[in-house]
Protein backbone atom coordinates (compact mmCIF):
# COMPACT_ATOMS: atom_id res chain seq x y z
CA UNK A 1 0.00 0.00 0.00
CA UNK A 2 2.48 2.55 0.41
CA UNK A 3 4.94 4.39 -2.08
CA UNK A 4 6.87 1.79 -3.55
CA UNK A 5 9.61 4.19 -4.30
CA UNK A 6 9.64 5.52 -0.74
CA UNK A 7 10.12 1.11 0.41
CA UNK A 8 12.77 0.49 -2.08
CA UNK A 9 14.47 4.15 -0.50
CA UNK A 10 14.15 3.01 2.67
CA UNK A 11 15.57 -0.38 2.21
CA UNK A 12 18.86 1.32 0.68
CA UNK A 13 19.23 3.74 3.19
CA UNK A 14 19.06 0.67 6.22
CA UNK A 15 21.50 -1.58 4.39
CA UNK A 16 23.55 1.10 2.81
CA UNK A 17 23.66 -1.29 -0.08
CA UNK A 18 21.70 -1.42 -3.39
CA UNK A 19 22.74 -5.06 -3.88
CA UNK A 20 21.62 -5.86 -0.08
CA UNK A 21 18.48 -3.81 -1.19
CA UNK A 22 17.47 -5.74 -4.39
CA UNK A 23 18.46 -9.02 -2.77
CA UNK A 24 15.71 -8.46 0.43
CA UNK A 25 13.09 -6.67 -1.73
CA UNK A 26 13.40 -9.69 -4.19
CA UNK A 27 14.07 -7.16 -7.32
CA UNK A 28 17.13 -6.73 -9.73
CA UNK A 29 20.11 -4.09 -9.15
CA UNK A 30 18.62 -1.91 -11.90
CA UNK A 31 14.97 -1.90 -10.41
CA UNK A 32 15.78 -0.95 -7.41
CA UNK A 33 17.91 1.73 -8.57
CA UNK A 34 15.46 3.18 -11.16
CA UNK A 35 12.72 3.52 -8.19
CA UNK A 36 15.24 5.52 -6.00
CA UNK A 37 16.53 7.77 -8.81
CA UNK A 38 12.49 8.12 -9.41
CA UNK A 39 12.17 10.15 -5.81
CA UNK A 40 15.38 11.88 -5.95
CA UNK A 41 13.25 13.62 -9.54
CA UNK A 42 10.18 14.25 -6.99
CA UNK A 43 12.14 15.87 -4.59
CA UNK A 44 14.78 17.52 -7.36
CA UNK A 45 17.76 16.25 -5.31
CA UNK A 46 20.17 13.60 -4.63
CA UNK A 47 19.38 11.28 -1.68
CA UNK A 48 22.90 9.68 -1.54
CA UNK A 49 26.06 9.95 -2.31
CA UNK A 50 28.16 7.77 -4.31
CA UNK A 51 31.90 7.61 -4.05
CA UNK A 52 34.44 4.60 -4.04
CA UNK A 53 31.81 1.92 -4.76
CA UNK A 54 29.93 3.04 -1.06
CA UNK A 55 27.22 4.44 -0.27
CA UNK A 56 25.81 7.54 2.65
CA UNK A 57 22.34 9.48 2.50
CA UNK A 58 23.19 12.78 2.37
CA UNK A 59 21.47 15.77 4.25
CA UNK A 60 18.19 15.42 2.93
CA UNK A 61 18.02 11.93 2.32
CA UNK A 62 18.77 11.49 6.55
CA UNK A 63 15.49 13.55 6.48
CA UNK A 64 13.34 11.26 4.04
CA UNK A 65 14.72 8.40 5.80
CA UNK A 66 13.55 9.59 8.93
CA UNK A 67 10.14 10.49 7.74
CA UNK A 68 9.99 6.93 5.82
CA UNK A 69 10.80 5.23 9.35
CA UNK A 70 7.45 7.24 10.92
CA UNK A 71 5.61 6.60 7.67
CA UNK A 72 6.06 2.48 7.54
CA UNK A 73 5.44 2.58 11.72
CA UNK A 74 1.88 4.09 10.76
CA UNK A 75 1.10 2.08 8.22
CA UNK A 76 1.99 -0.94 10.70
CA UNK A 77 0.05 0.16 13.34
CA UNK A 78 -2.59 1.04 10.90
CA UNK A 79 -2.48 -2.56 9.35
CA UNK A 80 -2.80 -4.38 12.83
CA UNK A 81 -5.98 -2.27 14.32
CA UNK A 82 -7.90 -3.18 10.79
CA UNK A 83 -7.11 -6.81 10.69
CA UNK A 84 -7.45 -7.26 14.70
CA UNK A 85 -11.08 -5.64 13.47
CA UNK A 86 -12.00 -8.21 10.80
CA UNK A 87 -9.50 -11.46 12.34
CA UNK A 88 -7.41 -11.54 8.83
CA UNK A 89 -3.91 -12.87 9.37
CA UNK A 90 -1.68 -12.02 5.92
CA UNK A 91 1.12 -10.29 4.43
CA UNK A 92 4.44 -11.36 4.58
CA UNK A 93 7.80 -12.04 7.12
CA UNK A 94 11.55 -12.26 6.45
CA UNK A 95 12.73 -15.13 8.59
CA UNK A 96 16.44 -15.60 9.34
CA UNK A 97 17.12 -19.12 10.53
CA UNK A 98 20.66 -20.52 11.26
CA UNK A 99 21.66 -23.92 9.48
CA UNK A 100 20.50 -26.54 11.83
CA UNK A 101 16.89 -25.04 12.83
CA UNK A 102 16.25 -24.17 8.95
CA UNK A 103 16.94 -27.49 7.82
CA UNK A 104 15.29 -29.91 11.12
CA UNK A 105 13.03 -27.55 12.77
CA UNK A 106 11.56 -24.97 10.57
CA UNK A 107 9.85 -26.60 7.66
CA UNK A 108 7.28 -28.63 9.71
CA UNK A 109 6.56 -25.38 11.54
CA UNK A 110 6.46 -22.92 8.84
CA UNK A 111 4.20 -25.81 6.82
CA UNK A 112 1.85 -26.06 9.42
CA UNK A 113 1.10 -22.41 10.08
CA UNK A 114 1.13 -21.56 6.30
CA UNK A 115 -2.04 -24.19 6.39
CA UNK A 116 -3.70 -22.15 8.85
CA UNK A 117 -2.35 -19.22 7.95
CA UNK A 118 -2.77 -19.46 3.96
CA UNK A 119 -2.87 -15.86 2.77
CA UNK A 120 0.49 -15.50 5.06
CA UNK A 121 3.84 -15.04 2.51
CA UNK A 122 7.29 -16.15 4.45
CA UNK A 123 10.76 -15.35 3.22
CA UNK A 124 13.10 -17.73 4.87
CA UNK A 125 17.04 -16.76 4.96
CA UNK A 126 19.42 -19.38 6.48
CA UNK A 127 23.11 -18.97 7.42
CA UNK A 128 24.53 -19.56 10.52
CA UNK A 129 23.93 -17.96 14.15
CA UNK A 130 26.70 -15.19 13.63
CA UNK A 131 24.76 -13.96 10.65
CA UNK A 132 21.45 -14.47 11.73
CA UNK A 133 22.17 -12.39 14.54
CA UNK A 134 23.66 -9.96 12.16
CA UNK A 135 20.51 -9.65 10.27
CA UNK A 136 18.26 -8.90 12.92
CA UNK A 137 20.23 -6.09 14.02
CA UNK A 138 20.41 -4.50 10.58
CA UNK A 139 16.97 -5.28 10.07
CA UNK A 140 17.48 -7.03 6.93
CA UNK A 141 15.04 -10.16 8.56
CA UNK A 142 12.04 -9.34 10.57
CA UNK A 143 12.38 -12.32 12.82
CA UNK A 144 15.51 -14.56 13.44
CA UNK A 145 15.86 -18.52 15.04
CA UNK A 146 19.53 -19.32 16.71
CA UNK A 147 20.88 -22.21 18.14
CA UNK A 148 22.93 -20.17 20.48
CA UNK A 149 22.90 -17.86 23.31
CA UNK A 150 22.52 -13.44 21.74
CA UNK A 151 24.90 -11.27 23.21
CA UNK A 152 22.99 -8.35 21.93
CA UNK A 153 20.97 -7.03 24.94
CA UNK A 154 19.01 -4.24 22.60
CA UNK A 155 17.21 -7.51 21.10
CA UNK A 156 14.48 -9.49 22.19
CA UNK A 157 15.78 -13.39 22.78
CA UNK A 158 12.47 -15.42 23.06
CA UNK A 159 13.28 -19.09 23.89
CA UNK A 160 11.48 -22.04 21.80
CA UNK A 161 13.20 -24.90 23.48
CA UNK A 162 16.58 -26.96 24.56
CA UNK A 163 18.52 -28.89 21.90
CA UNK A 164 19.92 -31.71 23.34
CA UNK A 165 23.81 -31.98 21.69
CA UNK A 166 24.85 -36.08 21.79
CA UNK A 167 28.13 -37.52 20.43
CA UNK A 168 28.07 -39.38 17.25
CA UNK A 169 30.65 -42.30 16.39
CA UNK A 170 30.25 -44.63 13.05
CA UNK A 171 28.69 -48.49 14.52
CA UNK A 172 32.63 -49.94 14.16
CA UNK A 173 34.20 -47.06 16.75
CA UNK A 174 35.44 -48.77 19.70
CA UNK A 175 33.29 -46.02 21.61
CA UNK A 176 29.69 -46.91 19.90
CA UNK A 177 29.08 -49.31 22.72
CA UNK A 178 28.98 -46.65 25.19
CA UNK A 179 26.04 -45.21 26.55
CA UNK A 180 27.72 -42.38 27.70
CA UNK A 181 30.94 -40.50 27.24
CA UNK A 182 32.74 -37.01 28.66
CA UNK A 183 34.76 -34.24 26.50
CA UNK A 184 37.69 -35.11 27.65
CA UNK A 185 37.49 -38.79 26.19
CA UNK A 186 36.23 -37.75 23.11
CA UNK A 187 39.42 -35.30 22.40
CA UNK A 188 41.34 -38.42 22.17
CA UNK A 189 39.92 -38.71 18.63
CA UNK A 190 40.32 -36.45 15.57
CA UNK A 191 37.19 -34.23 15.77
CA UNK A 192 35.42 -32.82 12.77
CA UNK A 193 33.61 -29.27 13.65
CA UNK A 194 31.16 -26.51 12.14
CA UNK A 195 32.85 -23.47 10.91
CA UNK A 196 33.50 -20.32 12.84
CA UNK A 197 30.30 -18.23 13.51
CA UNK A 198 27.90 -21.56 13.82
CA UNK A 199 25.92 -21.72 16.87
CA UNK A 200 26.93 -25.32 17.42
CA UNK A 201 30.67 -24.57 17.03
CA UNK A 202 30.16 -21.92 19.55
CA UNK A 203 28.48 -24.04 22.48
CA UNK A 204 30.59 -26.92 21.82
CA UNK A 205 33.78 -25.05 22.09
CA UNK A 206 32.11 -23.38 25.51
CA UNK A 207 31.42 -26.73 26.84
CA UNK A 208 34.62 -28.03 26.20
CA UNK A 209 37.23 -25.92 26.73
CA UNK A 210 37.71 -22.54 28.51
CA UNK A 211 41.38 -21.66 27.59
CA UNK A 212 43.71 -21.48 24.44
CA UNK A 213 45.22 -24.68 26.08
CA UNK A 214 42.24 -26.67 25.87
CA UNK A 215 40.94 -25.00 21.92
CA UNK A 216 44.86 -26.02 20.58
CA UNK A 217 44.90 -29.40 21.65
CA UNK A 218 41.48 -30.39 20.05
CA UNK A 219 42.62 -32.43 17.08
CA UNK A 220 40.26 -30.39 14.73
CA UNK A 221 40.55 -33.12 11.67
CA UNK A 222 37.70 -31.33 9.38
CA UNK A 223 35.68 -27.88 9.19
CA UNK A 224 32.58 -28.39 7.76
CA UNK A 225 29.89 -25.81 6.77
CA UNK A 226 26.44 -27.80 7.61
CA UNK A 227 25.28 -30.79 9.57
CA UNK A 228 24.88 -33.13 6.63
CA UNK A 229 28.62 -32.64 5.80
CA UNK A 230 29.73 -33.27 9.06
CA UNK A 231 27.66 -36.33 9.06
CA UNK A 232 29.06 -37.40 6.14
CA UNK A 233 32.39 -37.46 7.39
CA UNK A 234 31.81 -38.95 10.78
CA UNK A 235 29.64 -41.81 8.63
CA UNK A 236 33.17 -42.34 6.43
CA UNK A 237 35.39 -42.83 9.71
CA UNK A 238 37.04 -39.59 9.26
CA UNK A 239 36.58 -38.95 12.81
CA UNK A 240 33.92 -38.07 15.83
CA UNK A 241 31.39 -35.02 16.20
CA UNK A 242 29.48 -33.37 18.28
CA UNK A 243 25.59 -32.62 17.42
CA UNK A 244 21.97 -31.66 17.68
CA UNK A 245 19.82 -35.26 18.11
CA UNK A 246 17.56 -33.51 16.04
CA UNK A 247 19.53 -33.99 12.91
CA UNK A 248 20.71 -37.85 13.04
CA UNK A 249 16.97 -39.30 14.05
CA UNK A 250 17.41 -41.00 10.11
CA UNK A 251 20.88 -41.90 10.67
CA UNK A 252 19.80 -43.93 14.14
CA UNK A 253 16.81 -45.59 12.29
CA UNK A 254 19.17 -46.74 9.38
CA UNK A 255 21.73 -47.92 11.94
CA UNK A 256 24.70 -45.52 10.10
CA UNK A 257 25.78 -43.28 13.51
CA UNK A 258 25.66 -43.97 16.65
CA UNK A 259 24.25 -41.55 19.29
CA UNK A 260 26.27 -41.53 23.06
CA UNK A 261 25.07 -38.82 25.48
CA UNK A 262 27.53 -36.36 26.93
CA UNK A 263 28.61 -36.68 30.65
CA UNK A 264 27.72 -34.15 31.87
CA UNK A 265 24.65 -33.68 29.52
CA UNK A 266 24.47 -30.40 26.84
CA UNK A 267 21.78 -28.53 25.77
CA UNK A 268 21.34 -24.90 23.97
CA UNK A 269 18.00 -23.17 23.55
CA UNK A 270 16.66 -22.89 20.42
CA UNK A 271 15.42 -19.14 20.22
CA UNK A 272 13.44 -16.19 18.40
CA UNK A 273 15.09 -13.20 18.26
CA UNK A 274 13.75 -9.99 17.05
CA UNK A 275 14.39 -6.09 17.33
CA UNK A 276 13.32 -4.70 20.40
CA UNK A 277 12.63 -1.37 18.94
CA UNK A 278 10.82 -2.64 16.02
CA UNK A 279 7.31 -2.36 15.90
CA UNK A 280 5.67 -5.97 15.80
CA UNK A 281 3.50 -6.76 12.77
CA UNK A 282 0.30 -9.14 13.36
CA UNK A 283 1.36 -11.79 11.58
CA UNK A 284 4.93 -12.10 13.54
CA UNK A 285 3.00 -12.05 16.64
CA UNK A 286 0.88 -14.81 15.28
CA UNK A 287 3.75 -16.86 14.09
CA UNK A 288 5.22 -16.24 18.25
CA UNK A 289 2.33 -17.50 19.58
CA UNK A 290 1.88 -20.57 17.27
CA UNK A 291 5.15 -21.08 17.45
CA UNK A 292 5.49 -21.94 21.69
CA UNK A 293 3.16 -24.57 22.27
CA UNK A 294 4.24 -26.19 18.94
CA UNK A 295 7.96 -25.82 20.09
CA UNK A 296 6.82 -27.47 23.63
CA UNK A 297 5.19 -30.23 22.14
CA UNK A 298 8.10 -30.89 19.54
CA UNK A 299 10.28 -31.29 22.21
CA UNK A 300 13.02 -34.23 20.97
CA UNK A 301 13.20 -37.12 22.95
CA UNK A 302 16.59 -37.75 24.74
CA UNK A 303 18.97 -40.47 23.36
Amino acid sequence: MADRRLQVFHTVARLLSFTKAAETLHMTQPAVTFQVRQLEEYFNTRLFDRTHNRISLTEAGEVVYRFADRIFELYAEMENAVREMTGEISGSLTIGASTTIAEYMLPALLGDFRNQYPDVTIHLKVSNTEGIVSMVENNTIDLGVVEAPVGNKNLVVDKCRDDCLVAIVPPNHELASRKKVSMEELLKYPFICREEGSGTREVITNYTCKTDECRQAMQVAMELGSPEAVKGAVEAGMGISVVSNATIQKELRLGTLVAIRLDPPLERPFSFVHQKQKFRVRVMEELLEFARPYCHAHQDDEV
